[in-house]
């Protein structure tokens, strides 16, 4: 069984009661696990493991202050709901997905040039554009595939139609419950994974409902998608060449949000700031990127969003570090595809680049069919 089917369903459970603590220095010196267990409601159902919470509560406290104390480091931790997580339950509420070797419907896009490149905006952001809807919370299913597919449907179909106002929010229930993975990628499908991908080609061949029409319930159910209530549909979707930076920054520019895939560890730490902290070189996670930037302290950044509520990381976002150009791209090698990534068949490692692996693997759909909700 994969490990990583779980990991971005209960995390987001966990998120859904994260009290963000802003960082300071000092704030942790004199900070006990009495502190941490009334904080955060804290209860234990024995000694035994309550002994075992405040050892692990002490290890997480301790890589804290260390990240905090670094100054290499260009983001603050904090404590949090997370801290008195092991490192496998951390393994299993990330979750995800990725391997593209049984995707038939896939379209390259193009490669731009240098011309094209030197013209594209220092900055972009479509939250300030208004074409993004409510950062949502996944709860506890391992659904953050279907939340990566369904934040970049709901931007694109506002961009496409230029109506900022009339935000269409569509189902991620639908696609836990009905889309097909019989090849196992990322997991065994619905709440255990799936890949956005098999999203985005489940809405090509089938469209998509209103989440009012087919609620999300955190939990995979028997299909019950009407086909009279469909809201939209997708005539394809985009597959960005993978490892490519200049194409991602294009297609984040020009065409709006990108569903992304990540390596995610040390993400449950992360309050504020650019993160450049460990990610680890394993695919593990689904999310969406909605623009990039520079800070005032001159450091350069992806902007994400996740599916982990607003009350995690900077209002449910995350800004991860972003290399200045193609050239200064370094990748890493995931040598456990099948545990965070993988197809069944699929190759034993992957190449994967830049900071936290997010040039790996892109998409967004095109051509939108809108229907009158």
């Amino acid at each position: 069984m994969k490990k990583i089917i779980f990991f971005c369903a209960v995390l987001a459970v966990l998120a859904s009661t994260v009290c963000h603590l802003k960082w300071k220095e000092g704030f942790h010196s004199e900070y006990t696990f009495e502190h941490y267990k009334t904080e955060f409601g804290k209860f234990y159902n024995s000694e035994q493991e309550h002994k075992m919470r405040e050892l692990i509560f002490s290890q997480n406290l301790k890589r804290i202050n260390e990240i905090n104390s670094d100054h290499k480091y260009t983001w603050k931790a904090a404590v949090n709901h997370l801290t008195d997580r092991i490192p496998t339950e951390m393994d299993a509420i990330r979750g995800y997905n990725r391997n593209l070797a049984f995707h038939t419907h896939k379209f390259t896009s193009f490669k731009p040039s240098k011309v094209f490149l030197e013209n594209l905006p220092i900055k972009v952001d479509w939250r300030s554009e208004g074409y993004t809807t409510p950062v949502k919370n996944q709860g506890g299913c391992g659904s953050c595939w279907a939340f990566s597919v369904s934040a970049v449907l709901e931007s694109h179909m506002a961009i496409q139609s230029k109506n900022k106002d009339a935000k269409i929010i569509i189902s991620p229930q639908e696609l836990v419950d009905c889309v097909p993975n019989p090849h196992k990628c990322g997991g065994s499908g619905g709440c255990d994974g799936a890949t956005q991908e098999l999203g985005f080609e489940y809405i090509q061949n089938n469209g998509i409902s209103l989440d009012s029409k087919y609620p999300y319930e955190a939990k995979q159910r028997k299909c019950r998608a009407d086909p009279n209530q469909k809201v939209a549909k997708i005539e394809g979707f985009v597959k960005l060449p993978e490892n490519d930076y200049n194409a991602l920054m294009t297609a984040v520019a020009v065409h709006g949000p990108v569903a992304v895939s990540v390596a995610a560890d040390e993400w449950g730490f992360y309050s504020e700031g650019v993160f450049n902290g460990d990610c680890g070189a394993t695919i593990d996670h689904a999310v969406t990127l909605e623009g990039y930037g520079t800070n005032e302290d001159g450091n350069d950044y992806w902007l994400v969003r996740n599916s982990w509520g607003e009350q995690w990381g900077e209002k449910g976002y995350i800004r991860v570090a972003r290399e200045k150009s193609a050239k200064d791209v370094k990748c890493e090698v995931d040598k456990n595809p099948a545990n965070g990534s993988g197809c069944e068949g699929g190759p034993t490692e992957i190449t994967v680049c830049g900071k936290c692996g997010i040039l790996s693997d892109s998409s967004h759909p095109t051509d939108i069919i809108i229907n009158k909700p």
